[in-house]
């Protein structure tokens, strides 16, 4: 196993980077990631966590140029992703990661995962020999650790563990608010991990930063518990308390929640009891205000033939549910330079690569017809 610092757990996901242009995922702030990068590495953290799709395909290219040439290879830790959704035959196996070596600039991966799997794609990279690639890449040392990233049923996720145990660990969606989620089985999924022994690395544990912007009564009751900390920062220390979490990624997008996120996880303590009990006091609220639980994680728009901001008119809803005025200021913002939510075709491709299993083109209706009644 991979050396990690047991006190060390918060890892930096290369997925929301600060953007020059707000509209333009590919628009990287390099010189703020830069810092915000050096800032993680100077309070001892190590971890860095990116895939091939991120950022428009520009995140293992902000690694290497925020983090591989500006630190030696022993400082970090790095995790990279097999974009399965774009395997389509047995040789893209070796293409794509030798694509990615490149691109971050390394000779070797310390952990490498198949991205996620589910019922569907596991079937298909069965077929194609993606638990023989991963070992072989094992084998030759460029890949000291190999895993995968799982949004699916418990009762897939044993499966797959139990036809192959050679995995090293397993990446996760852990937070208190998915852990009892019939949808999301936060807690059915750990605990399969934890009866197969293997490490877990949770993502999404803010759930897209929606635990980090609570609604005011659920954020009083945290701080009223502690006055200085953060909401977000009740969410990864909630997933770092978990018995057999190895690493908690967190994707962040301005130097202060690096800041912020590194302060509280230097010396790291689990949440006692009353803070477990004032946790179960917000989820109790949370299920009450969230119309669509949504991580903006965007995968929904990469086959989406009408460019529909499909996360952006969830997040719109969410907000506009919870408020009644500027709701056509967010709308307009929302639906700017994108299709219209009225303008889907129902091809439900998004739905096949949502990770949260959600009725995007039920919602999407809805989202029109309120629209239509409350902005137009």
């Amino acid at each position: 196993m991979t050396e990690l610092s047991t006190d060390r757990k918060l890892g930096f996901g290369f997925l929301r980077l600060p953007q020059t242009d707000e509209d333009d995922p590919a628009a990287i702030d390099y010189e703020l990631t830069g810092q915000m990068a050096d800032y993680f590495l100077s309070q001892g953290f190590r971890y860095f966590d990116t895939a091939y799709n991120y950022h428009k395909e520009f995140s293992e290219i902000a690694i290497r140029e925020a983090v591989v040439k500006r630190h030696p290879r022993e400082a970090f830790l790095l995790a990279d992703k097999m974009p399965t959704f774009l395997v389509t035959k047995t040789e893209d196996f070796e293409r794509f990661f030798a694509e990615q070596l490149a691109r971050c600039g390394v000779d070797f991966f310390d952990f490498y995962l198949l991205h996620n799997l589910g019922k569907e794609r596991y079937g298909n990279m069965e077929r194609l020999g993606a638990f023989e690639f991963m070992r072989k890449v094992k084998a030759e040392g460029k890949a000291k650790e190999i895993g995968f990233s799982f949004h699916d049923t418990a009762d897939v996720l044993d499966r797959i563990l139990t036809e192959h145990p050679e995995m090293d660990f397993v990446q996760l969606q852990l937070n208190y608010i998915d852990w009892e989620s019939e949808v999301i089985q936060s807690r059915k999924c750990y605990e399969v991990a934890k009866k197969h022994g293997k490490p877990v690395t949770v993502m999404e544990p803010v759930k897209g930063g929606a635990l980090a912007r609570l609604v005011p009564e659920a954020e009083k009751i945290l701080k009223d518990c502690e006055p200085d900390s953060s909401s977000a920062s009740w969410a990864i220390r909630y997933a770092a308390s978990l018995d057999g979490v190895r690493m908690v990624l967190s994707g962040m997008s301005t130097l202060e929640q690096v800041k912020d996120n590194t302060a509280y996880m230097k010396d790291f303590r689990k949440l006692d009891k009353n803070g477990l009990d004032q946790i179960a006091k917000v989820v109790d609220i949370l299920k009450k205000s969230q119309a669509i639980q949504c991580t903006n994680c965007k995968y929904c728009m990469d086959e989406c033939p009408m460019n529909i901001n499909i996360p952006g008119y969830f997040s719109f809803y969410n907000s506009a549910s919870q408020q009644d005025n500027f709701i056509d200021v967010l709308f307009r913002r929302t639906s700017h330079g994108h299709g219209s939510p009225w303008d889907c075709i129902e091809c439900r491709s998004c739905e096949s690569h949502c990770p949260q299993h959600l009725p995007i083109t039920d919602y999407l209706k809805t989202i029109s017809d309120y629209v239509k009644e409350k902005v137009l």
